[in-house]
């Protein structure tokens, strides 16, 4: 992707197709994942909206994400969270399909 980008190939160059597999979003982040045909690459989107436009991108190839919210939750709730309290909001889900192991990371929202 970042060649296509940059410009250092052009579309006809690869035939890697970037069709997200599923999308959702978590108030001004939306997060895009999908893989290729033969589950040898997955890959998962985070953009950043802001005001209707995607302000950045931040891309993870063959990386299983979780997706944790810090700080209080935007919903009321009678249970007071501890900033120290992470919760887990969302996991990629097509790097357990190819049947490897993949380094995760985590992004706090």
């Amino acid at each position: 992707m970042m060649h296509l980008l940059t410009g250092a190939s052009s579309p006809s160059d690869s035939s890697f197709e970037f069709k997200p597999l599923s999308i959702t979003s978590f108030g001004n982040v939306v997060i895009a994942e999908g893989c290729d045909h033969s589950l040898e690459i997955s890959w998962v989107h985070a953009w950043t909206v802001t005001d209707g436009i995607i302000t950045q991108v931040r891309e993870y190839f063959n990386t299983s994400l979780t997706v944790t919210r810090l700080g209080n939750s935007p919903t009321k709730s009678t249970v007071e969270i501890n900033p120290v309290h992470c919760p887990s909001v969302w996991e990629s889900s097509f790097s357990n399909q190819a049947g490897k192991s993949f380094p995760g990371l985590v992004l706090a929202i």
